[in-house]
């Protein structure tokens, strides 16, 4: 008799845990969110992996890596949910976690914001810039609007008071009302009689290695900081790109090749110590992008 009790007992719990047990998600958004809200995370995981590797709009794709960061950091698994976070950051800078989400998930969100933000601004501006250069104005009024709203973002006050992105934020202001003067189209003549339209305004001519007739700057002072990272084997490289302006002093540099997020930064900031003998043309100083190899040794 106790036999057959504990029998039937095995039965009603097997049943019970049956009943309990969630049916199998299709593989899509909508099933992840319902297992992530079922507290299954690592099966929301899961199916959030396999529909990131297919074909989605950019704003699906933004999604996903949402809630794969909440699927990491319920985990435990930080590291993997900062760059799923970073995903999102650089897909949109200006997403911010809802307001529902707990503390730590904001965060986290919060922390690499602010790592991240300053990078991207540097990366949007030089490429505002360039579209300057190519006089695709309205792409870039576009682009220095982006970086002027992303350095008005809070997470990113702390280093929009400082160079580089202090320099940046003058120079975008500047940009971007001449890229949007330079939009305008020319004014219709009112009478045939009309004096014609006023010239667009003068674009600033950078040069670069391409241009053989300019001589290029010589390097006066270029000391790179010391690499006190013990992460990198072997010595690690990268690229800076730097526009040296009329007096032979550095007006901006961007990394072009990472060598490290934390000496990044460093290099960046022992670049305004930087100084050349111009580059010149035809006897006069020029504004020229020079492009720098890192390579850094402990």
């Amino acid at each position: 008799m106790k036999a057959i009790t504990r029998a039937l007992i095995v039965v009603v719990c097997a049943a019970a845990t049956l009943r309990g047990a969630p049916a199998p998600a299709e593989d899509s958004l909508a099933s992840a969110r319902d297992l992530y809200a079922a507290a299954a995370y690592d099966d929301a995981l899961a199916v959030l992996n396999r529909i990131r590797s297919g074909d989605q709009k950019s704003d699906e794709v933004r999604s996903i890596d949402q809630y794969r960061a909440l699927c990491l950091l319920a985990l435990g698994r930080t590291a993997d949910a900062e760059q799923a976070i970073e995903a999102v950051v650089v897909g949109d800078p200006f997403f911010q976690p809802s307001a529902d989400v707990s503390p730590r998930v904001r965060t986290a969100f919060t922390d690499v914001r602010r790592r991240m933000l300053p990078g991207i601004v540097q990366d949007r501006y030089a490429t505002a810039k360039a579209a300057f250069d190519r006089k695709e104005f309205a792409s870039a009024e576009h682009g220095f609007k982006q970086v002027l709203d992303v350095l008005a973002d809070p997470d990113v006050a702390p280093a929009a008071g400082q160079p580089p992105l202090a320099d940046i934020k003058t120079l975008a202001k500047g940009f971007e009302e001449l890229a949007a003067t330079a939009a305008l189209p020319p004014p219709l003549p009112a009478t045939p009689a009309a004096p014609p339209p006023l010239p667009k305004p003068m674009v600033p001519q950078v040069y670069g290695p391409d241009d053989t007739a300019v001589s290029p700057p010589v390097v006066i002072r270029q000391d790179l900081p010391s690499f006190d990272y013990q992460v990198l084997v072997p010595p690690p490289t990268g690229v800076i790109e730097l526009v040296i302006d009329e007096r032979g002093q550095v007006e901006s540099a961007t990394i072009r090749k990472s060598i490290f997020a934390k000496y990044d930064t460093r290099l960046i900031d022992a670049t305004r110590s930087w100084s050349y003998r111009p580059a010149m043309l035809n006897g006069a100083p020029v504004k020229y992008r020079k492009i720098v190899n890192v390579t850094v040794k402990r």
